[in-house]
């Protein structure tokens, strides 16, 4: 008996994919001893080889639609077919493929065909399968010589999300053309002393782990006397330009808060004051956001908040947020419930959205002279957004709840293979994909109707 051959891995797979090119019969001629060391002529050799590769280069065109996920060289891939003559030696054959390949098969099932009749016993396989990238062309080619209509489920693939609220520690994408190490425009770019300070403050936000109490910041005298400026003027404008809702919360931000215009409140104390009035929470974060990131934590009701403060020489305008904006700007309104709720919808709406739709629910506007139009998600989404200036478009509505329902409206048409339900007992996000999970979270909430329906009855 001749000594079996030591060949590796990768030229092991390279001759199966030759060999998976032809047909079974020839397959099995190449495969037996007496097709060793013989061939066939030259041009009957070229021309298979011209066929061979035109069949894989056709393979290879649709292959990237068929990747479902890719990582270390391993595609995993959705396939649907069917089989020749519905017989089990063709199932022996097309299963065959699969094991010739090395592709692990992670899910295996059988379905009424799509072209079959009530009757029919005609089925269709679905195979989930774990393959190396460079073998995927072949194995389909393989199966399509055994098995009839191979194609993919299609499934699209989405962005990642935080699925639960620790993994806001990997929301931390920031936008760098603000950065005063790197934008020539950034009123502090030329001082070294400030590029030095907020490098000390952004550090805080860079090893923050969700949970931990924020850090405090000491506030220099000449920031508190930016502060102070900002402060005073946005508090003499609160009375004939902010809503009700924002003044009764501000209100209460000075009573319990430290808000004061000799005094920088520290995030810490702000957050524990959300956490007791809507649920929300604060983070500290470097600097400028992704719009993805950012509105991926108030799907768990968290607000990314700045601890440094603008530049001194522009009190009144910064190119990125900083602690005024936010603390002043922000997070007064997200005291209210009805302003909060609204807020956590557009995260829950963020959660697998295409960069499209990021862009528009990322879109706002602010303006002190401004056109004034009826607030519509659908126009407000694609209204251009600028940070050199003050915006030349407000969108009105005439109460949160109004704003939050036509919010909702839209955020249902933004199309996503799932549907999000916030957790408030885990601080999770579940995914509704399935049938099962949609009845589990149906459970929880029967739960609390049914004691709603107790109290009603109790009070009337």
């Amino acid at each position: 008996m001749m000594p079996t051959p030591n060949i590796s891995a990768a030229a092991g797979r390279s001759f199966r994919r030759a060999v998976s090119e032809l047909d079974p019969k020839q397959a099995e001629a190449i495969l037996s001893p007496r097709f060793l060391g013989r061939r066939q002529s030259l041009i009957e050799d070229a021309r298979k080889e011209r066929e061979a590769a035109a069949a894989a280069a056709e393979a290879a065109e649709c292959t990237d639609s068929l990747v479902f996920e890719e990582k270390d060289g391993k595609a995993i891939v959705n396939l649907l077919f069917s089989l020749k003559g519905n017989k089990p030696s063709t199932l022996s054959r097309t299963l065959k493929v699969f094991e010739t390949f090395e592709a692990k098969i992670r899910h295996l099932e059988t379905r009424h065909g799509s072209k079959s009749s009530v009757t029919s016993q005609d089925l269709e396989y679905f195979v989930r399968c774990e393959v190396h990238r460079s073998d995927l062309s072949t194995l389909v080619s393989s199966l399509r010589r055994v098995s009839e209509d191979v194609r993919s489920t299609r499934e699209d693939k989405v962005h990642w999300f935080p699925t639960k609220i620790s993994d806001l520690d990997k929301c931390h994408h920031l936008v760098t053309k603000f950065d005063p190490d790197l934008d020539l425009d950034h009123p502090g770019f030329s001082d070294q002393e400030y590029r030095k300070r907020r490098k000390m403050i952004a550090d805080i936000a860079f090893s923050y782990k969700q949970g931990e109490p924020i850090p405090c910041v000491e506030y220099l005298p000449e920031e508190i006397e930016t502060w102070r400026e900002v402060y005073s003027t946005l508090k003499s404008l609160y009375p004939t330009h902010a809503c009700k809702e924002h003044l009764e919360a501000f209100h209460l931000l000075e009573t319990h808060c430290g808000y004061n215009e000799n005094n920088i409140p520290q995030l810490q104390d702000v957050s524990t004051f959300l956490k007791e009035k809507t649920g929300f929470t604060l983070r500290p974060v470097a600097g400028l956001l992704s719009a993805r990131d950012f509105l991926s934590s108030l799907a768990f009701r968290v607000f990314q908040c700045t601890q440094y403060i603008r530049h001194a020489s522009s009190p009144m305008h910064s190119p990125e947020p900083d602690c005024c904006h936010e603390l002043l700007g922000h997070v007064p309104i997200l005291a209210d419930r009805t302003f909060a709720q609204f807020s956590q919808d557009i995260g829950l709406a963020s959660l697998g959205a295409t960069d499209e739709e990021i862009e528009k629910l990322a879109t706002h506007s602010l303006s002190d002279d401004p056109e004034i139009r009826p607030f519509d998600p659908d126009d407000a989404a694609i209204q251009p957004y600028q940070d050199q200036n003050y915006q030349s478009v407000y969108f009105v509505s005439e109460s949160f709840s109004d704003a939050r329902e036509k919010l909702r409206n839209y955020a249902s048409r933004i199309k996503r293979p799932f549907a999000v339900r916030y957790d408030p007992y885990t601080d999770s996000i579940d995914v509704l994909d399935s049938p099962g999970r949609i009845r589990s979270s149906l459970e929880g909430l029967r739960d609390e109707l049914q004691t709603l329906t107790n109290a009603l009855r109790i009070v009337s």
